[in-house]
């Protein structure tokens, strides 16, 4: 069976709330960052990374989600079928991975970005600038619907853990965002992903 391997608060979150999703059996190992046993089949020391039955590794969350709705069509994750679909979900996927989560970076790594100690605040803030920015357009995508996509898909399951750093770093939480906070509401109400925040102990 596919073998997850995760970070407790990281984008690891998705896939696996997506194995959860799909029900077939897999398993699961909490690894930290850069650790011997993660470098082994990760390289960059980061998760999540998919280890299927024959041993071959599928690193990048996108790519992993991408690959869960397609090796399992029956759990009807991909939003959607036919090449507008698609490009719909590589754009979603896209914009976690390349605008909403560097968005974070400032936030959480300001050392990353200043050797300043007294010129942190700045950078955090900037980041906490770019999450409100990328918040507002997933707000406008989100009107009208309950899911990014129009039904729930594996880009649902990739949104939700930026959606719970965003509530916890933002000093006005998802308030200003109420499609958003909706979507996060009714991810974090679903059973199959209580399951697995109970596992992580997220």
């Amino acid at each position: 069976m596919p073998k997850l391997l995760y970070h407790t608060g990281a984008c690891s979150l998705a896939p696996h709330i997506v194995l959860e999703w799909i029900g077939a059996p897999y398993e699961t190992q909490s690894v930290e960052f850069g650790s011997k046993e993660l470098l082994a089949v990760n390289p960059s020391g980061m998760v999540p990374a998919l280890i299927e039955d024959d041993g071959w590794v599928l690193t990048q969350a996108g790519a992993i989600l991408h690959y869960l709705a397609h090796q399992h069509p029956e759990a009807d994750l991909a939003g959607g079928t036919g090449p507008r679909a698609a490009a719909e979900l590589d754009r979603w996927s896209g914009f976690f991975t390349g605008d909403l989560h560097p968005s974070f970076y400032p936030i959480f790594m300001p050392q990353r970005y200043t050797t300043d100690s007294a010129g942190r605040d700045a950078t955090q803030e900037a980041g906490r600038k770019l999450v409100r920015k990328r918040l507002s357009l997933l707000d406008e995508q989100l009107n009208g619907r309950e899911w990014v996509l129009g039904k729930r898909s594996v880009i649902d399951a990739y949104a939700f853990p930026m959606l719970r750093w965003a509530a916890k770093l933002l000093p006005e939480g998802l308030s200003e965002w109420k499609n958003v906070q909706a979507l996060h509401d009714r991810m974090a109400a679903d059973p199959a992903v209580q399951r697995v925040l109970a596992r992580e102990a997220a």
